[in-house]
């Protein structure tokens, strides 16, 4: 890297774009160490903004290699901030930063529901990026619960440590990638940044799990090379629904975890085949109901309060289920049946909508 950074930056990027901008055919892979620099340059803004979007399109224009998609993370890695938090373990929700519109959602009100199981969990996010401007844990917690967007770190990880639970954005945890939120507007596609923004360790506990999701098959791939370096003991990555962490509703889930073996653990879910008919019917017939009601933020804060309230509502079996299926993916809970009517009950006791309360009130 010394080497490379001798060179002026102008100069580097423009080898880097002659080689990834020239077509479908003709262009040519980066290296590990220039596709860090590469990026490194933009987050640091040391390249004009033109030649920064011109990076960030043709990088995901020509296909990212694995090698390059390494690069792209150690580069993200590198210029994150970091803390250690004072827990025994602690889980990373970090769905599609670009968020969801389609289906209602209650990844946010799983969080204290994990909690209460005894997995310390926060979600990792930001506030709605394109293509989607969809909704994301940040996005409720600033627009609906009027926690102010740039609550400092250092206090949001204390709130972590004393609630078990909590919400990080990029705007405390990564302020060169959030700089680039309105060249990114401008680009309107996802660059591969999407990717790999859901895979940083912001916060470090004893043990570090992190549940994320890919949408396209493939890129799979470059997320599992990604997580043998990450620092996360155990990473599951799913095809959740609409890029959340929500497996095995809307379709099969097919999740990886990676947990430092020699093979990557692959588990199919599927909620029909998973539980018994009771509860089978009760999660089939809450998607279809929701799936009729509009994915807003006040829907889902009405319909998420609820179900932590007294366990009642269609939320209240996707939070569930969401919440049992991570306990039991991170080891917590033995089998996902048992994991989800534990998460049942403690849905039924309505702790978790107070704790969800006392928790926004002390980020004000």
């Amino acid at each position: 890297m010394n080497e490379i950074s001798s060179i002026p930056a102008d100069q580097r990027m423009k080898t880097y774009l002659v080689k990834i901008a020239t077509g479908p055919k003709m262009s040519k892979d980066l290296t590990e160490l220039e596709a860090e620099d590469g990026l490194r340059m933009v987050l640091n803004g040391e390249v004009s903004q033109v030649r920064s979007a011109l990076f960030l399109i043709a990088a995901r224009m020509k296909l990212e290699t694995v090698a390059e998609n390494i690069g792209y993370w150690r580069a993200l890695d590198d210029t994150t901030v970091k803390q250690s938090v004072s827990l025994p373990c602690l889980l990373q929700v970090a769905d599609a930063f670009d968020g969801f519109n389609r289906v209602p959602y209650f990844g946010f009100y799983a969080l204290p529901v994990l909690a209460a199981m005894g997995l310390p969990a926060y979600g990792h996010s930001t506030l709605p990026l394109p293509p989607k401007f969809g909704i994301t844990f940040e996005d409720l917690l600033v627009n609906h619960y009027r926690v102010a967007a740039d609550l400092l770190f250092e206090k949001r990880k204390e709130l972590i440590e004393k609630f078990k639970f909590g919400y990080l954005s990029t705007r405390q945890s990564h302020p060169p990638l959030e700089s680039l939120r309105d060249l990114r507007v401008e680009i309107v596609k996802r660059p591969m940044l999407a990717t790999l923004e859901k895979m940083l360790l912001p916060l470090k506990a004893e043990k570090n799990y992190l549940a994320t999701n890919y949408f396209h098959p493939g890129y799979e791939v470059s997320m599992l090379a990604v997580a043998k370096l990450s620092g996360f003991d155990s990473v599951a990555i799913g095809n959740g629904m609409e890029g959340g962490t929500l497996f095995g509703v809307h379709k099969q889930g097919k999740v990886f975890v990676e947990s430092g073996d020699e093979q990557v653990a692959e588990k199919k879910l599927d909620y029909e085949s998973l539980y018994d008919s009771t509860t089978a019917r009760k999660i089939g017939d809450a998607f279809k109901a929701l799936k009729k009601i509009p994915a807003t933020r006040e829907s889902l804060a009405q319909l998420g309060e609820q179900a932590l309230q007294d366990g009642t509502g269609p939320a209240a079996p996707m939070i569930a289920h969401q919440a049992g299926t991570l306990c039991h993916l991170f080891g917590i809970l033995p089998d996902l049946p048992t994991a989800t009517a534990t998460a049942w009950k403690i849905l039924n006791k309505g702790t978790c909508q107070n704790q969800l309360m006392q928790y926004v009130q002390a980020c004000r």
